[in-house]
């Protein structure tokens, strides 16, 4: 391969990573703010891995550095409305393809996004000048890159490829002005919403206005002796910040549960309150008035069968000209408008019905039980419509409308249907946003006092208390805050220094419809394996953009929900899980041979993925080398701010894996002994290159991986000496082996690896690679197997410890002392760590001695090394400091003699030492 690339020779990682993480905390205008999309790529890791794939690789040193300065420039966020950064990189691209083109006349390079998703990948190819097409199954998907990559770049004021628009009528002669008109139609959509739906929103007369109401679900005690409405509350708090405590107070008159609100600014609250402890856990509820426990199976039945309620339980104001939230109790007034609302959403429903030819509520089914992420079926939900409350139907239903109505508006001023279509869009984003925080699975945030969103994380768990937002109240999740978010991201479009128009496409990327040779480069962002149930997700969307511009979109809702038949996601298939890993390993691969298919020869992919587990590496490292394309470079980017990453839950990656391959001739077979040894070579040099990058724990392994298709996938297939072909699982067990041998090299500074057993192997290579948190059977034998381990021998009889289908690593605090056994250097540490947390320094000692481990250097760096991985906030790093610092006590008492003064014999001169080690 002759015209090498930069991304294959080089990349700033650390620089964009930075970038990348960075850019997850700006919020105004960035496109993940116009519309909810799913594991969205950051705009700095598109625009600087774009750029990379399409410019030549550098000359000499100089030139790389000064490459790669400029990559970490382009990559900033503020670089993306920088015009000269901007022309600089198109030059770039432009002036190295007219030098493989042999001509000074080349076309924009040419590039395809199949799985584009939210966006991110081609907008920052449609910045970097380039001659752009966006594909994706899904049509929500399909909407927002149509918000994204076409409506900005043709209706902008500033960038529009059409200047004016000119119409019949009124409109004759007008210019286009999307964000003006945005803004107008969005306004007048408040206004008519208002003048119908304010009178269900009780005022208050000294000028403070609702932000909305904190709701509980009820069931009823089926204590025959007690049958009490049981509010079901996680919790009482209504603010918990550090100056300011408020909560509601539970308190039972008869067998009745009745609220006060106390705190600061209120009556004082009582001593005995604990207001973290609320009357429901997990889905077990407990009756204040009897003390009655519901277990789990009996609180979804009676949500099933109907027999659950709701009752509003707190009011949150605020005045707008002073500052804070206030509380208060709900009135008669309330509930009566509450009820109001609900019989006016009956009236309006038929209205809407008959006008629309479809039930304005969404009675399209939930996702069958069981479905990833989807929690609420147990709970008597199923339909999208049971996910709001009857007030907060009568709202959307009523802003779906008003949207509808403005297009007519629009229509009849003179507005080109097209741009008057674009519009609507944005205000059925708008909407959509709305919908987002007006459900029965919204949180009162207590610690900041703010509503967090339906969509927090991946999936609909059921929420037990719940809250209302007022849709005028200025405040998060009303209709303005949705249309300034939206108007936002549009005005950042508008302004971006964009001269062409994105090319949208509704199709699957496992047959497109573009013939061969047809592309320079593809960059994509494919789905990873079971992570997320995008088309289930989508649904809660699809339903409402269905009811307001379906009409518009006819070949985007044509089906009930979003289509789901050829969706590239394991889960999809109801069979067994086999059967769902070889759809999506088929699927993938179909996927990337037709990228093979219609890139130009010598083309270049660049792939993202950021799979946590070797299962779903295995399918797409299956799926590349069948695909004819050569891998040829990988690079992991830090893509996750460190606040998302988890700790006891699960193991979370902050790295995606950007892997490069090219359209070019394989070699023919590879031997897999010979294979190994370039392998361990090549490894060797991209894992010291990672570790100067800071690159470690579990996505040191994943980036890893790269490294290792590079050298499998340029061949044909591979085959042992006995002629089988080596696949995907082989690679990555072979993969693991030396990443383990290499990690425990370097994280214990030297090689001493050969004084660890295995098991203390595994417990430094878990807590650097996982931490603390609990990590599916199949990874945890993985990793076992890479350092000698059998994990089903050890596990429940020391500190692995097998949960369903998860293993734990216990820590120090989570043993007993007595339980401990054996000599290890793991068992022995962690029963020091407890003789030292209790202050029983006579018996740590002992201990130390009587093993042998308290006199060898490896016990010290192990424990040493065990606290540098682990997080600031974990308790046994608490633990491991403070007996590290008591170290050279430890030894100084173990050298004085043979230590039968733990036998109780007493022996001159060494019982003074010991005391002064004991007294600290």
């Amino acid at each position: 391969m002759e015209d090498k690339r930069l991304i294959e020779v080089a990349f700033p990682v650390k620089a964009v990573s930075e970038e990348s993480a960075r850019e997850k905390n700006i919020r105004h205008g960035h496109i993940s703010t116009l519309h909810i999309w799913w594991a969205r790529r950051p705009l700095a890791s598109s625009r600087a891995t774009n750029y990379a794939a399409l410019i030549p690789a550098p000359k000499d040193e100089e030139e790389l550095e000064r490459k790669k300065r400029f990559i970490a420039k382009l990559s900033k966020w503020e670089s993306s409305l920088d015009e000269e950064v901007i022309r600089r990189a198109r030059e770039d691209i432009m002036e190295y393809f007219r030098q493989i083109r042999d001509g000074p006349d080349q076309e924009r390079p040419r590039v395809l996004d199949p799985f584009a998703g939210g966006g991110s990948i081609p907008l920052e190819a449609l910045r970097l000048g380039l001659e752009t097409y966006a594909l994706d199954y899904n049509p929500v998907a399909v909407l927002i890159l149509k918000a994204v990559l076409e409506y900005p770049q043709k209706y902008g004021k500033k960038n529009g490829a059409l200047d004016k628009w000119i119409a019949g009528g009124k409109g004759e002669g007008k210019d286009y002005d999307l964000l003006r008109d945005v803004k107008k139609w969005g306004e007048w959509v408040l206004q008519e919403a208002k003048k119908e739906l304010e009178r269900f929103y009780p005022k208050e007369e000294d000028g403070h206005i609702p932000v909305g109401y904190i709701w509980a679900r009820t069931i009823t005690c089926q204590n025959p002796a007690c049958g009490a409405e049981i509010p079901l509350m996680r919790q009482f708090w209504l603010a918990k910040k550090n100056n300011r405590k408020v909560a509601l107070y539970p308190h039972v008159e008869g067998k009745e549960v009745k609220f006060r609100i106390v705190g600061d600014g209120y009556e004082p609250m009582p001593g005995d309150f604990d207001p973290s402890k609320g009357t429901v856990k997990g889905a077990k509820a407990t009756c204040p008035v009897c003390g009655m426990t519901h277990d789990e199976k009996t609180v979804r039945k009676l949500f099933r069968e109907g027999r659950a309620g709701q009752r509003m339980v707190a009011v949150v104001l605020y005045h707008p000209d002073k500052g804070g939230k206030i509380y208060r109790l709900p009135t008669e007034k309330d509930i009566k408008a509450y009820g109001e609302a609900k019989r006016y959403l009956e009236e309006k429903r038929a209205e809407l019905m008959e006008e629309w030819g479809i039930d304005p509520v969404p009675d399209e089914p939930l996702p069958p039980r069981g479905t990833l992420g989807f929690r609420v079926q147990n709970y008597g939900m199923t339909k999208w419509g049971d996910l709001f409350n009857d007030r907060q139907k009568l709202a959307l239903i009523t802003f779906a409308e008003k949207v509808r109505q403005a297009y007519e508006m629009m229509l009849d001023e003179g507005y080109d249907g097209e741009y008057a279509k674009a519009v609507m869009t944005y205000l059925a984003f708008g909407v959509d946003r709305l919908a987002d925080y007006s459900t029965t699975l919204t949180r009162w945030v207590v610690e900041g006092e703010f509503v967090s969103n339906t969509f927090g994380r991946n999936a609909l768990p059921i929420v037990w208390d719940y809250f209302e937002v007022f849709p005028f109240s200025n405040a998060t999740g009303d209709w303005n805050s949705a249309l300034q978010w939206v108007s936002r991201v549009v005005e950042f479009l508008v302004d971006s220094i964009i001269d062409s128009v994105g090319k949208v496409t509704h199709g699957s990327a496992t047959s497109l419809q573009f013939p061969d040779n047809y592309f320079d480069a593809v960059f994509t962002d494919p789905p990873y394996y079971d992570n997320v149930p995008y088309s289930y997700l989508s649904d809660f969307f699809y339903v409402w953009l269905k009811r307001i511009i379906g009409d518009l979109y006819p070949e985007l809702f044509i089906t009930p929900l979003t289509p789901k038949s050829k969706e590239l996601v394991a889960y999809t298939q109801n069979q067994d899980w086999e059967a769902a890993k070889r759809y999506f390993e088929e699927g993938m691969k179909q996927a990337l041979k037709e990228i093979h298919r219609v890139l130009k020869p010598g083309g270049v992919l660049v792939l993202v993925y950021a799979h946590k587990t070797t299962e779903g590496w295995e399918t797409l490292i299956n799926s590349l080398l069948d695909s004819g394309l050569v891998p040829t470079a990988s690079w992991p980017i830090h893509t996750e701010r460190a606040t998302r990453l988890r700790a006891k839950e699960s193991a979370a990656l902050a790295s995606s894996i950007y892997i490069v391959a090219r359209k070019i001739e394989k070699q023919g077979v590879g031997w897999f002994d010979e294979i190994k040894r370039e392998l361990r070579e090549t490894l060797e040099k991209k894992l010291d290159q990672l570790w100067r990058e800071g690159i470690s724990g579990a996505d040191f392994f994943i980036s890893a991986i790269g490294s290792a298709i590079e050298v499998f996938g340029k061949y044909e297939k591979v085959l042992d000496y006995e002629g089988n072909e080596v696949r995907g699982d082989r690679l990555l067990q072979l993969v693991r082996d030396m990443v383990s041998d290499y990690a425990i090299r370097q994280v214990l500074r030297e090689d001493i690896s050969a004084e660890l057993s295995p098991l203390a192997k595994f417990y430094v290579l878990w807590r650097w690679t996982y931490g603390e948190a609990k990590v599916a059977f199949d990874e945890a034998r993985k990793l076992a197997t890479s350092v000698g381990l059998d994990l089903e021998r050890e596990w429940n009889r020391g500190f692995i410890v097998k949960e369903k289908e998860f293993i734990c690593v216990l820590g120090p605090q989570d043993r007993k002392l007595k339980e401990i056994k054996g000599n290890d250097l793991i068992d022995v540490l962690h029963r020091a760590l407890l003789f030292w947390q209790a202050n029983q320094k006579r018996e740590m000692v002992g201990l130390l001695a009587e093993t042998g481990w308290g006199e060898k250097e490896v016990f010290y760096k192990v424990a040493q090394v065990i606290s540098e991985v682990l997080p600031k906030d974990s308790k046994e790093k608490k633990l491991l400091d403070g007996f590290l610092a008591g170290r050279e006590h430890i030894r100084r008492a173990i050298g004085k003699g043979d230590y039968s003064v733990f036998n109780g014999e007493e022996e001159p001169g060494k019982q003074e030492t010991i005391e002064r080690f004991i007294k600290g």
